[in-house]
């Protein structure tokens, strides 16, 4: 690659785009809220959430020193991400923090960036992290997950107008801010009729010595304040 071409690509990955219109910003919105809400959409499009939440795992792992063994996504929209180190601590307290919060933040950095119009960066940045995250997966269905998802963003960020790379990424930050607040409701749902006993937030009462329901309430703030401040942002409040 010469000087230019590498030039070039800089430029496209730093450079500014212009944000759509307001009222594609709302319908983009509207769209995700309407992946996240029926039943049999959900169960679809759930996995993209799945793959941010054990995402969320692993990179937690490698930022607090454990060794990440490896992330399976099943295709009930589940997941299990393995790492090895101290059974307690910090570094496992955040580990098990970053599944349920990791959709949400995501989003709102995000919203982030597109509010300050990196819409190529953020396009990038989202297939690098799948790409890394891909290294990982130790099973089938989980790395055809991931592909297709990256494949998507390498389209529409190489192949299609900038208009429909906007459309594309107020779409998917929406869907993340949106996306990250459902599990949440559910796993209080499950664990009210017994169920999940073994979820992250009795996993984090168990190492913290502090009621789930306390880890339950962190996660939706985490989720219901990044829905807030993210959608200020994309919408330009």
């Amino acid at each position: 690659m010469d000087s230019s071409t590498a030039s070039g690509l800089w430029d496209r990955l730093t450079g500014i785009q212009a944000a759509p219109d307001r009222w594609l910003v709302i319908a983009t919105g509207l769209a995700a809220l309407a992946a996240v809400g029926p039943r049999p959409l959900w169960r679809l499009s759930r996995n993209a959430i799945t793959i941010a939440h054990e995402g969320g795992h692993g990179l937690l792992a490698l930022l607090t020193g454990r060794r990440l063994d490896g992330i399976r996504l099943h295709s009930d929209t589940s997941g299990v991400t393995v790492s090895r180190g101290k059974p307690t601590g910090l570094g496992m307290i955040l580990t098990a923090a970053a599944g349920y919060t990791a959709p949400s933040l995501l989003g709102l950095g995000g919203a982030v960036l597109l509010s300050a119009h990196r819409i190529t960066l953020l396009l990038w940045a989202a297939t690098a992290l799948l790409v890394a995250m891909l290294v990982m997966i130790r099973n089938v269905y989980g790395a055809l997950t991931v592909v297709l998802t990256g494949a998507l963003f390498v389209l529409v960020s190489w192949l299609t107008p900038a208009d429909v790379q906007a459309v594309f990424a107020y779409g998917v930050v929406w869907f993340l801010l949106l996306g990250g607040v459902r599990p949440v409701f559910e796993l209080g749902a499950k664990r009210r009729h017994g169920g999940a006993p073994d979820s992250d937030a009795d996993q984090l009462g168990r190492l913290t010595h502090v009621h789930p329901v306390v880890w339950l309430l962190l996660f939706h703030i985490v989720a219901l304040c990044s829905l807030v401040g993210g959608g200020r942002w994309l919408l330009d409040l």
